[in-house]
């Protein structure tokens, strides 16, 4: 039993390491902020292979690291919101386990949520006049999260069934 959780919590910690140097690997960057990475792989892959409930702990603490290691805050609020907020619901993909992919997407749809609120809330000034802050917030964000939910939905897809010889990791 003991060895079950020190397993899960090196796995997660992997998980969460991973994620923090593929956030810093960003294939292409918006000018306010955003990016389009590998970040989310292996925080959707850990949830698979261990649940939402260890997948919702990981990506908060992913989006924690993220948030000491260069995030950008105006407010409290803003800061849970794109960080601990916004990595934590990717967890909510290990509830989806049979169905990998409806559960990266709801995952990354909520995930999305996360921004775009932050967007009206705390960025709507950047939205040229007479711009509808919530298009404008949900434009810029779709801009990136949606490509980087692809390829992660993408790579998960091809990566998850060669874990399987290592066993899913559920109990």
């Amino acid at each position: 039993m003991a060895g079950d959780k020190n397993r899960i919590l090196v796995e997660g910690a992997l998980a969460v390491a991973l994620s923090v140097v593929f956030s810093a690997l960003r294939l292409w960057t918006m000018p306010q902020g955003g990016s389009i990475t590998l970040e989310m792989v292996p925080l959707f892959l850990f949830a698979l292979r261990r649940g939402g409930k260890a997948g919702c702990f990981a990506g908060a603490v992913s989006g924690l690291m993220q948030l000491m290691t260069g995030g950008y805050v105006v407010h409290p609020l803003q800061a849970v919101l794109d960080y601990p907020a916004a990595f934590g619901v990717l967890g909510l993909a290990g509830f989806f386990a049979g169905r990998p992919l409806a559960g990266m997407a709801l995952s990354g749809l909520l995930r999305f949520g996360c921004h775009v609120l932050s967007g009206v809330i705390f960025f709507g000034s950047f939205a040229p006049e007479g711009t509808n802050v919530w298009l404008y917030s949900s434009v810029y964000n779709g801009s990136f999260l949606l490509p980087t939910l692809i390829v992660s939905a993408v790579l998960v897809h091809l990566i998850l069934p060669r874990l399987s010889v290592f066993g899913t990791g559920r109990r």
